[in-house]
């Protein structure tokens, strides 16, 4: 099954004839939705770093059989440098999100994510998309948002301050990734592929800085241990996560970036709703209003 959609065709019209790429990046915005949620509650127990090795150590080790099954060795080529570029960003990605997710509100940082959608809609620039007055416009608001965002807590906060810095730096990682991971396959088995190559380097990557950190004293493993009674969730985040990645490919590639991007770049609106239902989380109204600028203006962004 080819998964391009009549590359070099990026325009509006791809998207009209291949209805599949709306499916696949809503899937994505509901399943990384559900991915920040848990990996947000696992490093609020466990160290960030802890979470994203074990939980990407467990889609490793998923991918690995399916791979297996699929066959999918018979894919390798070129386009896995893309995975493997991919794979040590991500967890440089995963561990600020997860940090920032422990530090701040769920629905203020979720939210500021959204600015990953600025790599991607760059990258169907570079490829000739062209900007519009609407885009513009979108980056206005969407740092706009960023400031607001702060809060009152803004100035003479630190910990504050380090949210948004960690969320910012997730957002632009996440974005990366985004990019990266789209151009590292055309079918379905060499997708398989790509994304076992691009967790096995995350483990590397987090396991190496997970070390470097226990050698400088940081804690690896909570007080009791261990948790677990936390593995099934630890699972689900590592498989929520690569799923998410598969779908975000697939849709990338079945239509223009900017529509899969816009479409993908939902998914803090399941995070938020997660947290309002399960955690109660109240935001000041300027952090309200400064997410919402977040999420207007990458709308505008993506879109215009």
């Amino acid at each position: 099954m080819e998964l391009r959609c009549g590359a070099p065709d990026r325009s509006p019209n791809c998207t009209a004839r291949h209805p599949a790429t709306a499916f696949f990046a809503l899937a994505t915005s509901l399943l990384w939705g559900v991915a920040d949620f848990g990996g947000g509650l696992l490093t609020r127990r466990t160290p960030a770093l802890t979470v994203v090795v074990v939980s990407q150590g467990i889609a490793a080790a998923v991918l690995g059989v399916v791979v297996v099954a699929t066959g999918g060795w018979s894919e390798a080529g070129p386009r896995l440098w893309f995975a493997l570029a991919a794979g040590v960003v991500g967890p440089v990605a995963l561990f600020s999100f997860y940090k920032a997710l422990a530090l701040g509100p769920m629905g203020v940082v979720s939210p500021l994510a959204t600015l990953s959608v600025a790599v991607p809609v760059g990258v169907g620039l570079f490829l000739g998309e062209r900007p519009g007055l609407m885009q513009a416009a979108g980056i206005a608001v969407a740092v706009t948002g960023v400031v607001l965002a702060g809060g009152p807590q803004w100035r003479g906060a630190p910990v504050q301050r380090q949210t948004i810095l960690l969320t910012l730096i997730a957002a632009l990682g996440f974005g990366t990734v985004f990019a990266l991971i789209a151009e590292a396959s055309s079918s379905v088995t060499g997708l398989f592929l790509a994304l076992f190559v691009q967790r096995v380097t995350n483990v590397a990557t987090g396991g190496a800085a997970l070390y470097v950190s226990v050698r400088r004293g940081g804690v690896a493993l909570p007080a009791g241990g261990f948790p677990w009674g936390s593995l099934p969730a630890l699972a689900f985040v590592g498989l929520a996560d690569v799923a998410a990645n598969g779908t975000y490919s697939i849709a990338a590639q079945h239509g223009p970036v900017t529509v899969a991007a816009v479409l993908a770049s939902l998914y803090p609106v399941v995070t938020a709703l997660a947290a309002r239902g399960f955690l109660s989380e109240r935001l000041r109204g300027i952090q309200a209003a400064g997410a919402g600028l977040a999420l207007v203006g990458t709308l505008l962004l993506a879109t215009g």
